[in-house]
């Protein structure tokens, strides 16, 4: 990877670097030689994140033994691009491909926010392989996604294990115990189903959470074991409330006209590596690396796990389904009711 500073990048970038980034300028077109195009790629996740940060540079590296057909730079830990400026900075040709929580861009991409519906993500935990490269799923999501010229690569082989509660001092070990707190949550959907609870709801990036929590800005945060554990939150919280309420996958995007032109041999190069990526994420993460490494870490730092009741879970189940209807309005109902039954491997 160029160690240039942000700084220095931007302004190469802003000079008009982007102009050979995916393809000759006309008047080059015909020359004898020709460096190969340069792809620029982001992540803000930091190498602390011991489950899912070696993967992507699994990816990275696949696409490196590519030299003669690419070129690749490849910048983590928010050092080139913020977390929030990802999407700007990939419309605007900044970057090239970006690795995204797809629960920060729900927002923006709403179709995603099916890999998150409360209790429908149980589904997809449970059977990653339909978000899979090719699957039906896939392909919806993508053909909504190419509205905004948005193309995802691939969703790392389904979501991660879901965002459950973790608390401190103000303990949250019952849905009864959530009225009146203020959670951090960064889904929409997570937010919704926990209104009727008397949630107040607050956004803090990944980035800015432990403070967050050793300051008391938040009483509880809603959050996947590994931004737990990647984030050090364990010092801070004693509970876990394990209420599956959403979910994300880390996924790779490219904007879709970009990828439609790329030559073919190196739409390979990243096909083959999104496939490697797909077949050592989200699996290998939820079947080996938690239960084998992480959850044996949060019981020697002390973190009290506690499960809901079967009234606790049917009740949740009840109100989520005004998640999913408030969803399906966001989408379009046709498309989000099909998306939700191939979630369900229905159709």
């Amino acid at each position: 990877m160029n160690r240039l500073t942000r700084r220095q990048f931007l302004r190469v970038a802003g000079a008009g670097a982007g102009a050979i980034v995916l393809g000759l300028p006309d008047g080059f077109q015909g020359t004898a030689v020709a460096a190969p195009p340069t792809y620029t790629g982001v992540t803000y996740l930091t190498p602390a994140y011991k489950d899912l940060f070696p993967p992507i540079m699994g990816f990275i590296d696949r696409l490196k033994k590519n030299p003669d057909i690419m070129k690749i730079d490849f910048f983590d830990s928010g050092t080139l691009i913020k977390t929030d400026e990802q999407v700007s900075a990939l419309r605007a040709g900044t970057i090239q491909f970006m690795f995204h929580t797809t629960s920060y861009i729900t927002r923006t991409f709403p179709i995603l926010g099916v890999e998150g519906l409360p209790s429908l993500c149980n589904h997809l935990y449970e059977h990653g392989e339909r978000l899979n490269m090719e699957s039906p799923l896939w392909k919806l999501i993508n053909d909504v996604l190419a509205k905004d010229n948005t193309f995802r690569l691939t969703a790392g082989g389904g979501i991660l294990e879901p965002e459950y509660i973790w608390s401190g001092n103000n303990k949250v070990t019952s849905l009864a115990e959530l009225k009146g707190k203020r959670v951090r949550i960064v889904s929409f959907e997570a937010e919704e189903v926990l209104k009727p609870y008397g949630v107040a709801g607050s956004r803090i990036p990944s980035s800015e959470l432990y403070l967050a929590v050793q300051r008391g800005a938040v009483d509880a945060t809603v959050a996947n074991i590994s931004t737990v554990m990647g984030r050090k939150l364990y010092e801070q919280v004693k509970y876990c409330f394990k209420l599956p309420l959403t979910a994300f996958s880390i996924s790779i995007f490219l904007m879709k006209d970009k990828w439609d032109k790329m030559p073919d041999n190196v739409k390979a190069a990243f096909w083959d590596a999104g496939k490697w990526f797909e077949q050592n994420y989200a699996t290998v993460i939820n079947k080996k690396f938690y239960p084998e490494i992480f959850v044996p870490q949060l019981e020697k730092a002390g973190v009290k796990t506690v499960k809901p009741t079967d009234q606790e879970l049917k009740d949740f189940e009840e109100k989520s389904q005004p998640v999913w209807t408030w969803w399906k309005k966001q989408v379009g109902e046709e498309i989000g009711q099909k998306a939700i039954n191939l979630a369900l491997g229905k159709g």
